[in-house]
């Protein structure tokens, strides 16, 4: 990283950092109508969904469990509703998301923070200059992103930690064309006035973008004054330390789309910066890969089979499906059926294509919502 790159990344840093206001963290000013979560870029994110599921969360729902967090959207959208939320995804750079804006009440990143996330690091590592230098990112970006992510280790708290994680990874996802890392054109499209011009992110540094985010996620930081609590590991093995009434499933829609390791594995590679482990293709995906269960049609029947055993103590289990999945609605009903009652279907229509998960335009989106037995 060129010096001259840092001065003026702080100059930048000085101007933004004055609109950071830690009064949003006051319960006192909350409003849940007007905190607001960044809206994800994310495969298969339930953000645009989000009324249309609440509306079915029935009456006395104290407690909610998401097991399938992802972009961490229905929880979001559930610690506003002022739910006591226990959240979990098995990739790191999601369950960062829950730690940051779901599990933390107050912390926020201040200009003192930034001005650390930016200096100059003698003990950083060069992973991302290594593997990703002029695939995702240039040189200068991925020189930056290697010191930047030596510098989060020296933030005070945890929630400060995870805040950095969560702002960065979605930065470096709004300056990747499509917000994913499943195909190789980042740079090309970068230099492309066209698509420079839908999307002028892509043609800025990563410092840059990062900065533009800082404000927004700071005001998302806020306490709902419930013990809300975020886990990283397999829902199989989670679910059985929860005790909540409603568990959310949104679990990978075999067959559309549902192998996000291939999609955000860089995302994973930044946040756990391992040092150990095997790259591979031209896009530097980590191998081998973390253990799903739900993204190979030879395992997704008998992992929903034992999900639906291991909520059997949950009273309500709601889970997201859609038309263009293994298997299909009607056998998974059919599952359903045979491990909980009342099991009712709600159908929800895409008016337009978002990509991934399902998610075409005229393809339907169900709710299937179930009573323990």
């Amino acid at each position: 990283m060129k010096q001259n790159d840092i001065l003026t990344t702080e100059e930048k840093l000085v101007h933004i950092s004055k609109k950071i206001y830690p009064e949003y963290t006051s319960l006192s000013l909350f409003d849940e109508y007007c905190v607001k979560m960044p809206e994800p870029q994310y495969l298969g994110s339930k953000f645009k969904h989000l009324p249309w599921i609440f509306k079915y969360i029935p009456e006395g729902v104290q407690a909610v469990f998401d097991g399938f967090a992802g972009s961490q959207s229905f929880s979001f959208e559930a610690k506003k509703r002022r739910y006591t939320v226990y959240t979990n995804d098995f990739m790191n750079y999601s369950h960062q998301i829950g730690l940051a804006l779901i599990e933390n009440k107050a912390e926020i990143l201040t200009k003192s923070d930034l001005f650390l996330l930016f200096s100059q690091n003698v003990n950083k590592k060069d992973l991302f200059e290594h593997l990703f230098k002029n695939i995702f990112f240039t040189e200068n970006d991925c020189m930056f992103l290697d010191n930047f992510r030596a510098n989060i280790e020296l933030l005070s708290n945890e929630s400060k930690k995870a805040l950095a994680f969560t702002i960065i990874n979605r930065a470096m996802t709004r300056k990747t064309t499509m917000g994913h890392f499943a195909h190789l054109q980042a740079l090309n499209y970068a230099s492309d006035p066209e698509r420079v011009k839908r999307n002028p992110n892509i043609a800025k540094g990563i410092a840059e973008v990062f900065l533009s985010l800082v404000t927004d996620y700071n005001k998302a930081v806020f306490d709902n004054k419930k013990e809300n609590k975020s886990f990283c590991g397999n829902v199989l093995d989670v679910i059985s330390e929860i005790n909540v009434d409603l568990a959310y499933f949104d679990p990978p829609y075999c067959g559309s789309h549902s192998d996000y390791q291939s999609f955000y594995h860089l995302l994973e590679t930044y946040t756990e910066y391992w040092e150990n482990k095997k790259f591979i293709n031209q896009n530097k995906k980590y191998f081998p890969l973390k253990y799903s269960g739900f993204d190979k049609k030879t395992e997704i029947i008998n992992s929903l089979k034992q999900l639906l055993d291991s909520a059997k103590h949950i009273p309500y289990v709601l889970f997201s499906y859609n038309c263009r999945s293994y298997p299909t609605i009607e056998e998974f009903v059919k599952i359903i059926k045979s491990f909980r009652k009342n099991v009712d279907i709600y159908e929800n229509v895409y008016t337009n294509s978002r990509g991934g998960k399902g998610s075409v335009k005229n393809s339907t989106e169900y709710l299937i919502r179930s009573e323990n037995v």
